[in-house]
């Protein structure tokens, strides 16, 4: 019998399964203190807090994540991973261009009107507390919204090569694109509803400028 068809010794299967349930705790934990943060910044996690908040020990949460700043960065992962889940997968077979920039937009709009996090968006929470505070967690907080940015702006440039609106500078929409959408979730979650239609209308001022050739 060869080695690759030797059977697994037990302790594989019960090593495999801690593993499992290592993951899940991660996963549950983490989910849990992006909505914290979502509400009160991710300055406002602690182990102690999310071990009190689960009903789970302290010293479980601390072997996860170590320190403070491991489970921040934790935090920021799960939240970009849930982002990229609510707004930006649903629409990957939208064609690119117009098509995908306002579909883009109806997601943005589900994701901080529901919302899909406690305190709305998780971003606009969190890059004003990091943005004069150099280190890895800032450097996660600003890869995501340079990410979303050129995702933004991809959309438009790709727009205006294939004519479908008129040439512009495609970053500058993008930065006010994304300015609007932060000023909008403000908006809602001071109970202003009429942010919603104020987006839009924005988006559409670049989405439905036509390209002279058209």
């Amino acid at each position: 019998m060869s080695e690759l068809e030797r059977p697994a010794p037990a302790t594989a299967g019960i090593s495999d399964q801690r593993l499992l349930r290592g993951a899940r705790a991660r996963q549950t934990i983490t989910r849990h203190a992006v909505d914290v943060a979502s509400l009160e910044g991710l300055n406002g996690l602690s182990i102690g807090r999310l071990a009190t908040d689960l009903g789970i020990s302290k010293s479980g949460v601390a072997t996860l994540f170590g320190t403070k700043e491991k489970l921040q960065l934790a935090t920021v992962a799960s939240a970009r991973e849930a982002f990229r889940e609510a707004v930006i997968r649903p629409v990957s077979d939208v064609p690119h261009g117009v098509a995908r920039l306002r579909a883009l937009t109806e997601r943005w709009i589900s994701y901080a009107e529901t919302p899909l996090f406690a305190g709305g968006c998780f971003w606009a929470a969190n890059l004003p507390d990091f943005d004069s505070r150099p280190g890895p967690v800032r450097d996660a907080l600003v890869g995501h919204h340079r990410d979303w940015l050129a995702l933004i702006a991809g959309e438009l440039r790709g727009a205006a090569d294939a004519g479908e609106i008129a040439d512009l500078d495609a970053e500058l929409a993008a930065f006010q694109i994304d300015a609007v959408l932060m000023a909008a979730n403000t908006a809602l979650r001071l109970g202003d509803h009429e942010a919603v239609g104020k987006v839009r209308r924005v988006v559409e001022a670049f989405a439905g400028t036509r390209s002279p050739s058209s």
